[in-house]
C-alpha cells in the first residue's frame, strides 16, 4: 500500500464508523420518544461501542486532519441517513385532520371504504361552517389517507401530527 493511502483509509474507516453510530443514534432517539425502550437500549449499546472505536482513532492521531474530516463528515451524513431510515420505517401513529368545504361526509365514507376509521364533525371556518374529518392511522398509512381525501376533495386542508399512544378505536387490518 502507498504511504499516502494509509491516512485516507483511516479517515474513511472513521467516516464509516460515525455514519453507522450517528444513524443508529438518530433512530435510537426516535425509538425512545415512541416508547420502544428495549430497542432504544440495545441500539444505544452498539452506538456507544462504535462511537468509542471511532473517537479513539481520532484522538490517537489527532494531527491527521483527514481523521477529523472523516469524523465530522460521518456525523453529518449519519444524521441525514438516520432521519431517512426512520422515515422509511414509519413506526408509530399519526393523527390526520382533514378540513373540507362541504365534502367531509364523502371523505369519511371513502376512508371507511378503504378500512380506515373516520370521525366527522363540523367546525367554524373563517367564512363558513366546514366539514372536519379525523382519523388515527399508522404513520406508514398517512400517504394512503391523504390520497383518498385528495381524490374526493383536492382542495381539502390536511394536517398530520405524530401521536404517542391511542387506545381502542377502529384500526385498518390487512391492507
Amino acid at each position: 500500500m502507498e504511504p499516502w493511502m494509509e491516512p485516507l483509509l483511516g479517515a474513511l474507516l472513521i467516516f464509516c464508523l460515525r455514519l453507522v453510530d450517528v444513524s443508529m443514534g438518530t433512530v435510537r432517539i426516535l425509538m425512545a420518544v415512541r416508547g420502544r425502550r428495549l430497542v432504544a437500549g440495545v441500539m444505544g449499546f452498539f452506538e456507544v461501542t462504535i462511537f468509542l472505536v471511532a473517537i479513539s482513532q481520532v484522538l490517537t492521531n489527532i494531527g491527521n486532519w483527514w481523521n477529523v474530516l472523516g469524523y465530522a463528515g460521518g456525523f453529518a451524513v449519519g444524521t441525514i441517513l438516520g432521519m431517512t431510515i426512520e422515515k422509511k420505517l414509519a413506526i408509530g401513529l399519526a393523527e390526520v385532520n382533514i378540513v373540507s368545504m362541504g365534502r367531509g361526509i364523502e371523505i369519511a365514507e371513502a376512508l371507511r371504504e378503504e378500512g380506515f376509521g373516520a370521525t366527522e364533525f363540523l367546525g367554524a371556518g373563517q367564512e363558513s361552517i366546514v366539514d372536519m374529518v379525523r382519523t388515527v392511522v399508522r404513520r406508514r398509512e398517512v400517504p394512503s389517507v391523504t390520497a383518498v381525501a385528495g381524490a374526493v376533495d383536492e382542495s381539502a386542508f390536511i394536517t398530520v401530527q405524530e401521536m404517542q399512544h391511542a387506545y381502542r378505536g377502529r384500526w385498518r387490518m390487512g391492507k
